[in-house]
């Protein structure tokens, strides 16, 4: 296991400055998740980390060593790609084992660890079989397990389930939460899928355009996010957010810009009794949860309510939604955080 350390990580590419500056902590053994939009430089950051690209400024910190220039096979790291990269000409024993054997690792240290990765991944039973004779998700695990028999300080994760279907990445989250408990090695995760962040993740780390928002716990940025773009980014179904004038009467707090709620904190109520009232568009149920959609006057976006499977709501109805007023979250001009001290003393104001 290990610690890594970045200070003012700075990627230029020509004249294009893609990362602007970072500064993270990666406690050992810790399960970080970067998190972020398309572009965002979060699978840049994780390239610098492994040194498959260069460092343009600032540090790379493992266990009290700068690493800039230290070359990939030294770094102690292994990385579990998002297209798998198995030889298919090789079993999956062999596929697993191929990097010790270029280290010049026994043959018997090398059938030892893929025998522990393999029943660890249950791969047991398919070792001599050959990449295309296996399902994605076990293809996905042989390459997982080709990164276990390094015995690395730190595993990297890119985007390791985007290519299955929707079945098997519930499949493979349950596999790696399990697999985090058993090694408790230092992981960085990168995925666009806040759902595997929030499930995995014992730190998240919430990127854009080059930046760091926020870090934290999944509950801390779920709670209380920073600024109007975390607030929006975490969370699923995502944060409404509203012009607070017209609400600022009703709802007090602070005086803020917008005004954000999350689906599972409101409620349907009669018309003149809600906060704001407007028309159900459209219903979705989804068993356990249904969810309103409801047209606003003067908002072109639909307004979200999430509710209980059981109840009955119709389209083309008028109704009142009504707000919790303990999880009011209340943005500035600038989308800053300001929160609401009367209603959650427990919650410090983001300066």
């Amino acid at each position: 296991m290990a610690e890594l350390r970045l200070n003012n990580v700075k990627k230029r590419y020509e004249a294009v400055e893609v990362l602007h500056g970072v500064d993270l902590h990666v406690p050992d053994g810790s399960f970080t998740v970067f998190v972020g939009p398309s572009g965002c430089g979060k699978s840049t950051l994780l390239r610098l980390i492994c040194g498959l690209e260069t460092v343009t400024a600032g540090e790379l910190v493992i266990d009290g060593h700068v690493v800039n220039d230290v070359p990939p096979a030294k770094r102690g790291i292994a990385m579990v790609f998002q297209s798998y990269a198995l030889y298919p000409h090789m079993t999956v024993a062999q596929n697993m084992g191929y990097a010790l054997k270029l280290a010049g690792e026994p043959k018997a240290t090398i059938a030892e660890r893929v025998a522990k990765a393999a029943a660890i991944l249950k791969l047991t039973d398919y070792l001599e079989r050959k990449p295309r004779q296996l399902s994605g998700g076990q293809r996905q695990r042989v390459a997982i397990g080709r990164a276990i028999v390094r015995e690395p300080s730190i595993f990297l994760f890119d985007e390791p389930l985007s290519n299955l279907d929707a079945a098997l990445r519930v499949e493979m989250r349950i596999e790696l939460a399990r697999l985090k408990e058993r090694l408790g090695t230092t992981t960085i995760y990168v995925t666009h899928d806040q759902t595997e962040a929030m499930t995995l993740a014992d730190q998240i780390v919430v990127m854009n355009a080059g930046r760091i928002e926020q870090v934290g716990s999944p509950i801390e940025l779920y709670e209380n996010p920073v600024n109007r773009f975390v607030a929006t980014f975490i969370g699923s179904p995502r944060m409404n957010i509203m012009p607070a004038g017209p609400l600022r009467d009703r709802l007090g707090g602070p005086d803020a810009a917008e005004v954000g709620v999350r689906p599972e904190h409101t409620r349907l109520v009669e018309p003149e009794k809600g906060d704001v009232a407007g028309e159900i568009m459209l219903v979705e149920r989804l068993g356990s949860d249904t969810y309103a959609y409801i047209a606003l006057p003067e908002r072109e976006d639909l307004f979200l309510v999430r509710l209980a499977g059981s109840e009955t709501v119709k389209p083309h109805t008028r109704t009142g939604i009504t707000f919790d007023r303990e999880r009011l979250h209340f943005f500035d001009a600038e989308g800053r955080s300001l929160v609401a001290k009367a209603a959650r003393p427990q919650l410090a104001a983001v300066q």
